[in-house]
């Protein structure tokens, strides 16, 4: 699909929209999308499809755009929707409660184009709607990023004369502003407590203060222009996330939003900020929606799935249900833009050249280490620091020793097998058949050329890990202090294994020690181990984020009682 005009722009985002259109509750306030769980019940697992869609909805209509079978939907449903004595009532939210989050879409809204959604109601209606946004400010919110939603929500009431409170929204930012932890990077929450640097900064915290920039702008002049700065400053750096095919780097938790890892530059645009010239956050936004669009994301109604690469539950999180990947429309604020802004006449550049030449990245205030090779590829290397409270799979989406652009990573289906636990670019133990894999780091410390961390998979058992890139790769040497005797596999990157060109192999190189090569027609790994035994380990179907079915090659080393140091490197490359 080319992606150049407002209308192409159009056009897609009714691709994502339309098949949604038969699927909404008679009277509008709730929409199904399939019969899969979250933490939250049907009701409100309804509810958030029916808001999810207003992230596109509301900037075309903002910009002009129409999507007139959608408007009497959504003006009927945030009617039923608001109204306890409706059968669509979406009820009295609690402490915590998920309806929290679903709110700012309507808010946005409101801030959009009350035009919309909010003038044809009646002052009754108004009144309903207003004061069910309002019981966000009477219940406790977890103290991350939803403390935002709050703050959208007092915004949008303020707006059109409803009761709000400005004194707690001032609270709110307060304490956002307590996360910042420097070159344009938040923690999501006390750093103490969620230490992680992930997409929460780009489609949440830096998303929702560029909003903010804008929204709050004559009444919090100080603080709109901290964050336009903020947000100029860490687009420079977010652009180092981006391969130069588009792939966005697979990381951290939530990956099923997909297409919104490019919505921060959407924001950036729609603000009339710059932290990159025009044509080249275009290109960003264009390739980036392009790699999507090459992928299976749709079901065969077109309605988008719950996974990364493909339809994929084992990477979900317990908050995703059939709904939430809509948030990822985040990225058509675009659409709010005059038919004459200059991002429709621009082409799409490339990323600059000093972003995409190979070499070392430091990215300290994230607390990762990045890399290019000289394909293209981007590797990011992560100290496994990240909260305590897992959400599904944290062990794999922060905990792996490097993620990739070309290769995705594996989220385990159980540890009871190896093969079950497909521990891709991980020290692996396997003890009395389970395995044990680094969870989380004691310590770490990023240098400007490597990595190094602590940690404990297994009581009785220390690791000390130094990462160091290389040309095509990295070196690890990880010293081993056990009191058990065990088996360990140092593993690369998850290889497809039913590709055009698969093949595997195993190289002994008597004193150089050995190999093991997964390869087909478009990439391959290689891991070396001076005094191990090569392996292929076939990793459990559906596993992989990018492919369905992969194999891993590792070296496979035996750890003695005491002290042992194991020295392996890995290379990968991809056509």
């Amino acid at each position: 699909m080319n992606l150049q005009t407002k209308q192409d722009f159009t056009a897609l985002a009714m691709r994502f929209l339309s098949p949604l259109l038969p699927l909404y509750s008679p009277g509008g306030a709730l929409l199904h999308l399939g019969d899969t769980g979250a933490t939250y019940p049907q009701r409100t697992i309804g509810m958030e499809a029916f808001s999810r869609p207003l992230w596109a909805l509301a900037p075309l209509w903002a910009g002009g755009g129409r999507a007139d079978a959608f408007l009497p939907i959504y003006q009927r449903g945030l009617v039923n929707g608001t109204d306890p004595d409706s059968p669509e009532y979406w009820g009295d939210p609690n402490d915590y409660d998920q309806l929290f989050v679903e709110m700012a879409a309507l808010a946005c809204a409101i801030l959009e184009t009350p035009e919309s959604v909010w003038n044809p109601l009646t002052d009754t209606e108004k009144a309903k709607l207003g004061k069910w946004l309002d019981t966000i400010n009477h219940h406790d919110l977890p103290g991350c990023n939803w403390l935002l939603f709050r703050v959208l929500v007092n915004l949008a009431l303020d707006s059109v004369g409803m009761p709000c409170s400005m004194q707690q929204a001032a609270a709110d930012m307060a304490e956002v502003d307590k996360w910042y932890v420097g070159d344009g990077w938040y923690s999501d929450g006390p750093a103490e407590v969620k230490p992680q640097k992930d997409y929460y900064n780009p489609w949440a915290i830096q998303y929702y203060t560029v909003l903010y920039s804008v929204f709050a702008a004559r009444r919090d002049p100080a603080r709109a222009a901290l964050y336009r700065e903020r947000a100029v400053q860490f687009g420079r750096q977010f652009a180092q996330w981006f391969d130069p095919d588009g792939a966005a780097l697979p990381f951290g938790r939530s990956l099923g939003y997909r297409i919104g890892q490019s919505a921060f530059y959407a924001a950036c645009i729609w603000a009339g900020l710059e932290p990159l010239p025009l044509p080249v956050m275009k290109g960003i936004i264009v390739r980036n929606l392009a790699w999507w669009l090459a992928r299976p994301i749709f079901d065969r109604d077109g309605v988008l799935t719950i996974g990364y690469g493909y339809p994929q539950m084992y990477m979900a999180e317990q908050y995703n249900a059939p709904g939430s990947p809509y948030w990822g429309l985040k990225v058509f604020l675009l659409l709010a833009l005059p038919d004459d802004h200059p991002f429709w006449a621009c082409e799409a550049a490339p990323l600059p050249e000093e972003l995409t030449r190979p070499g070392v990245i430091p990215q300290p205030s994230a607390d990762l280490l990045l890399q290019r090779l000289p394909d293209g590829q981007l590797n990011a290397y992560s100290p496994a620091n990240y909260e305590k409270g897992d959400h599904g799979q944290f062990t794999e989406k922060y905990g792996k020793f490097v993620y990739s652009t070309r290769f995705g990573f594996s989220a385990s289906r159980s540890y009871v097998q190896l093969e079950q636990t497909a521990p891709d670019s991980m020290l692996a133990f396997v003890i009395d058949g389970w395995t044990f894999v680094r969870r989380h780091s004691d310590k770490f410390v990023l240098l400007g050329d490597r990595l190094l961390s602590e940690w404990r998979p297994f009581p009785g058992i220390k690791v000390t890990t130094e990462l160091v890139p290389t040309a095509w790769g990295h070196t690890r040497t990880h010293t081993v202090e056990s009191n058990i005797a065990c088996t360990a596999y140092d593993c690369g990157f998850a290889v497809p294994k039913f590709a055009a060109g698969s093949e595997m192999c195993i190289r002994d190189r008597s004193a150089a020690g050995s190999e093991a090569e997964a390869k087909n027609a478009a990439c391959r790994c290689v891991v070396k181990g001076a005094a191990g035994q090569g392996v292929v380990i076939n990793a459990a179907p559906n596993t992989n984020l990018y492919d369905p079915n992969t194999v891993i090659p590792a070296v496979r080393y035996e750890i003695p009682i005491g002290t042992a140091v194991l020295n392996t490197r890995v290379e990968s490359r991809h056509n």
